[in-house]
This record gives C-alpha cells, structure tokens and sequence, in this order.
C-alpha cells in the first residue's frame, strides 16, 4: 500500500480545532452546530478517513433523504480545489473499490464507507455502523438516532451531529440536552464567531436572502445558516407558528391519561413506510393529544396487537378509529380485502375517511391546533413531525411548491390531517382561552387538566 498520510492534504482551520482535537482524542459523542459554509462536512469526512484506518469497521455518512446523498456529499466538489470532496478524503491509493451505485467505498485494510439516509437507517443490511457522521441532523428523521444508539454503545462507537438550526426542533433538543455533559463536545458557531465571512458579507448576504425569499423569510433564513439561530420558525412549515404558540402556552406538557373519557385513533397507513397513529380524547373544546406510535413496515393484525397492548397498558377505552381513504381500497395481495376489512375481521372497526384536500386538510389543522394539548413525553415524534411538515422552495420558479414534502415528518403530520377533517372549526375560542390560563397556573407535580 502506498505510503498516505491521514488526514491528506487537509489541516483544521482555527476554529474547527477544537472539534477536531476532541475527535481525534477518541471522542465518542460530537454536536458541531455551525453556520452554513463552516466545513461542517470537510472535518467529518476527514475524521472518518482518520478512523477508518485506525479501527476497522464500517461507517456511515447520514443525509436526511437517500436520494439527496448523491449531490450533497457523493458528487460534491470542493469549488476551492475543483477536486471531489471523497476524493479529497479518501485517495484512491487507499481504496480496494468504489461502487458508485451504492455509494460505497472499500479500504484495502477491510473497513468501508458509505453514504446512506436517515429516512432509510432500519433497512439497510450489512456489518453494523461503528462510526456515524449525522449530516443536516435538523432536518433527518430524529428516530434514526434512537435505533442506532444502542448498536454504538454496545460496540463503543462515534457519533458526530452536524447541522445548522431549523427552528426548534429536535435539533435544538439535542443541542440543548448535551450542551453541559461532560461527556459531549457540543458548539455552536455562527458567522461572527469564525473568520469564514466579513461583516460586509454577511450585510449582502441578508440582503440577497430577503430579494429571494421576502423580508420574513430571507430573514429567517439567514438567521438560521448564518447566526445558527433555533428560535426561527422552519421556513415554509405549515404549522410551525401554530406549533410555537402551542410550546409557549404551556401546551406541549404532562397530558394524563383521563379513565372517563374514550380515546379515538388517527391513522395514516404506510405499506412501504410507517403506519402513525395519534391517540385522542375530546375534553369539553379542548383536544388532548395523550400518545403517539410509528412503526415501520406493520401488517395488519401487527397494528390491531399495537391497539391492544396499548388498551391493556394505559387502561384505555377506546372510541372511534378514523382512517384515511386508502383503508378501504381492495387489494389483491390480501385477497381482495381492504384494510378496513382486515381490521374488522380482527375485531376492530375502522371509519374510513373520503379523500379530501390536502390544502383543505392543513388548513383544518391550523384551525384545530389551539385547542390541542400534547403529552411531551409520550407524543415526542409525533409533535416534531408537526413542527417539520413543509414546503419546498422551488429554485426555479422562485416560489413555494404547491405541495407538502414527503419526508418523515408526512406520515405524523398526516395522520392528524385525517383526524382534523373529523372536526368543525373551532368555535367558543374566549371559553377555550379561559380554561387554558386557568390550566397554566396549576404547577402542581400531579398536575391535571380535568382539576376543576
């Protein structure tokens, strides 16, 4: 093997020193929020060529949708060499192969490297991951965190989080979690913090982003690549003032379980993804929001065992099950049966919803909201899909696409869609504001929103 020097031809800059020292020192658990042009990705690619070498294994570079990895790190060039980032990090003289299709290359000491997304983290195969780079964390599906934990810790491997704010979301929850454990290296740099660009720069940049975007959102988006800021609503989030309100009034809290009232179901069915389902009870005007489940890839008597365990756990009762149109399609892999009848056939009776607009539904849904009260603990997920659900920027047209994405945040935020349309708009809002001060001054540990 020819003689190569790791990292090759690469030297931290000032401010990423620290990062760096801390990764090379066999730091197993890194948070680098950095503004946007930093060299966020050039450390952590650079780190892993490093460990690469230094402990055989395999290792994973995470965007939040497999079919951007291929632009954003796979082909991605450094405009200050003209070379291919990958290339850069990783010689060929060090490479035993490079499937492009897969995006994976082999290091003729055994360990690989590959880049893959966190919308996709519990179907891909293969030895498990000992290094973890989270590239745009803030935007991946945050559950993919929670199933590759473990598998580091058992095998004492590393994990790196790099990203810049959007709004406060789960990225904002990791920072803030680890940001005094000793055991982390947590740092956020925004543009006044390095030497990356001028005060000038910046003023143009601010500039530039508010002719693109408007006054409010060019600002928003500036404040979050540039000044790292987690208090910005996600730019083009359908809900995300809604959801921000509902945070600030106290409403995203301890929600428990009251025994008298029923709990209704809302569904969103995936074959080929995640099944999301909200459980629900109607108190007086207000919603309450008490449980959330996600699960991948679930057939039908797996999701009627879920309706179950949760009954027997909880003690629940349950009300209404509204499911989305496609429940009642026929399908011929099930014998000509809908979901619907299957569900019905295993003792539970499903109401399934017309189709209806989407527009209509997430308009239903800003309406709905107010009322709505959600268990922190037990609607986490659910909660930051409605914080995340968005539109796109069309580049192009230079205007907001007319549809939602379809990301991880879809199938939560999809599920309450069906269950809004069940609903009027709201009406008595003075009485709904009045129990909600009344509800925020109880700060009782056994707080209850039913106490008289």
């Amino acid at each position: 093997m020819t003689d190569i020097t790791l990292p090759h031809n690469w030297t931290p800059r000032a401010y990423q020193l620290p990062l760096w020292t801390h990764l090379k020192n066999g730091g197993l658990r890194s948070i680098a929020v950095w503004h946007r042009r930093a060299g966020k990705d050039d450390v952590s690619l650079h780190h892993t060529a490093c460990a690469a070498f230094e402990r055989t294994g395999t290792y994973w570079h995470l965007l939040p949708e497999a079919a951007q990895a291929r632009k954003a790190i796979w082909d991605a060039i450094n405009p200050h060499s003209g070379i291919r980032r990958i290339d850069e990090a990783f010689p060929q003289e060090l490479r035993e192969s490079t499937r492009a299709q897969d995006m994976l290359i082999r290091f003729k000491n055994g360990s690989t490297w590959q880049v893959v997304g966190s919308d996709n983290y519990n179907s891909l195969v293969g030895s498990p991951p000992i290094g973890l780079v989270f590239s745009e964390w803030a935007l991946a599906n945050p559950s993919a965190w929670a199933y590759l934990r473990p598998i580091l810790r058992e095998n004492k491997g590393w994990a790196l989080f790099i990203y810049t704010p959007r709004g406060r979301n789960h990225g904002a929850t990791l920072y803030e979690q680890y940001k005094d454990d000793p055991d982390w290296f947590v740092e956020k740099l925004t543009a006044k913090d390095t030497t990356v660009f001028s005060k000038h720069d910046l003023g143009l940049e601010l500039r530039d982003y508010q002719r693109d975007f408007g006054r409010d959102d060019g600002e928003s988006r500036f404040r979050q690549e540039y000044l790292c800021d987690f208090n910005t609503a996600i730019v083009g989030a359908y809900w995300g003032r809604a959801m921000t309100e509902a945070e600030d009034e106290g409403r995203i809290t301890k929600v428990p379980h009251d025994p008298a009232l029923k709990v209704d179901t809302w569904w969103d069915l995936g074959s080929a993804d995640a099944t999301a389902i909200w459980f629900v009870q109607h108190a007086s005007a207000e919603l309450h929001l008490i449980d959330y489940h996600q699960v991948n890839y679930a057939e039908p008597a797996e999701l009627v065992r879920l309706l179950i365990s949760k009954r027997d756990e909880r003690k629940l009762i349950y009300g209404r099950h509204f499911m989305p149109h496609d429940a009642g399609h026929k399908r011929q892999g099930m014998g000509g049966k809908s979901i619907a009848d299957m569900f019905y056939d295993l003792g539970i009776t499903c109401e399934v919803q017309p189709a209806t607009d989407v527009e209509a539904g997430i308009v239903r849904v800003r309406q709905l909201l107010p009322r709505c009260w959600f268990d922190r603990e037990r609607t986490t997920q659910g909660v930051e899909a409605l914080r995340n659900y968005h539109k796109a920027w069309d580049d192009e047209k230079r205007i907001y696409s007319p549809k939602p994405v379809h990301d991880w945040s879809s199938h939560g935020s999809d599920a309450f869609r069906t269950g809004a349309m069940t609903h009027h708009p709201p009406s008595g809002s003075g009485r709904v504001k009045e129990k909600r001060n009344r509800y925020l001054k109880l700060q009782e540990d056994d707080w209850s929103p039913w106490a008289a």
